[in-house]
């Protein structure tokens, strides 16, 4: 059991690097997460870790930092987010990019180990049809370098697999190796894995139709959130949509982005920017 002195020293070291507002009364995740961060880096136990810490070693603080903040995931996971991104975002955002000239821009904000930036690519692969010779680019990164190196091999267990997605679309865009099953090689033609930090600047990773950051912010404190929303909102194109998690919302923290009362889940668009009011309707007479 981690002690009180270690703990918030773990806290203020966590909130700095990644952002992440550990509570009081969190210590069970320090205790269930962290010991194999002490296994691995040769330590002998919790105390021993955070005495490393303090002592400025980097290396181990990445470690514990991305420890700390891997998260569960799924394929399509809460399913809304991803119906609206076929059926509104997607052909919204093709309109654009034709209208443009452009390639089509999405950005997968904290991707944990691929299963959402690999559900979206299925989805825009199923309407291959509506994208008219459209090129599509991904953008996935994360803070972990760990699940980062998992999303981008995108070789999953059985049980991953079969978690959220239908057969039908597992049989099309996955092949068995191992116990497990691959990511189709086409699937990730136009997908990026980048190593990113949501507190640092993000300008150099470009413009976007439509960015997902999803079950994140729910993470951090109002200040951090309010940071990171706005520098993320910078990144959106003009009328491009940023997707948060369900129970997620800007209300408190910023004016930068405002909600779209269309898409029946937790959608928003860039205030000073107005959205494409009906994507869909541009995209027939662009046909």
């Amino acid at each position: 059991m981690i002690g009180p002195d270690d703990y918030r020293f773990l806290q203020e070291l966590l909130r700095a690097q990644s952002g992440l507002s550990l509570g009081a009364g969190k210590e069970y995740l320090v205790d269930s997460r962290l010991p194999p961060v002490v296994e691995a880096h040769g330590l002998a136990d919790l105390p021993a870790l955070v005495r490393e810490l303090r002592a400025g070693n980097a290396t181990l603080a990445k470690a514990v930092c991305d420890a700390m903040t891997t998260g569960e995931t799924l394929f399509f996971r809460d399913e809304t987010p991803f119906t609206v991104f076929r059926e509104t975002l997607l052909p919204e955002a093709v309109a654009r990019s034709r209208e443009a000239r452009r390639a089509l821009r999405v950005w997968s904000a904290a991707c944990s180990t691929g299963q959402e930036v690999y559900s979206l690519a299925i989805i825009t692969d199923e309407e291959r049809r509506k994208l008219a010779g459209t090129a599509v680019e991904f953008l996935a990164t994360d803070y972990s370098t760990t699940t980062l190196a998992r999303a981008a091999r995108g070789l999953y267990s059985k049980f991953e697999a079969q978690r959220g997605l239908p057969i039908q679309l597992l049989l099309k865009y996955f092949t068995p190796e191992g116990d497990g099953f691959a990511v189709r090689a086409e699937l990730r033609r136009g997908m990026r894995f980048i190593e990113h930090n949501l507190l640092a600047p993000c300008a150099h990773l470009g413009q976007f139709d439509v960015i997902f950051l999803r079950n994140v912010l729910i993470y951090f404190d109002v200040a951090t959130k309010k940071a990171v929303l706005e520098r993320i909102a910078r990144q959106l194109v003009p009328g491009g949509a940023l997707v948060l998690g369900g129970t997620e919302n800007t209300l408190g923290v910023t004016d930068a982005l405002q909600r779209r009362a269309d898409c029946g889940t937790a959608v928003y668009t860039y205030a000073s920017a107005s959205p494409l009011a009906d994507g869909a309707a541009a995209l027939r007479r662009l046909a």
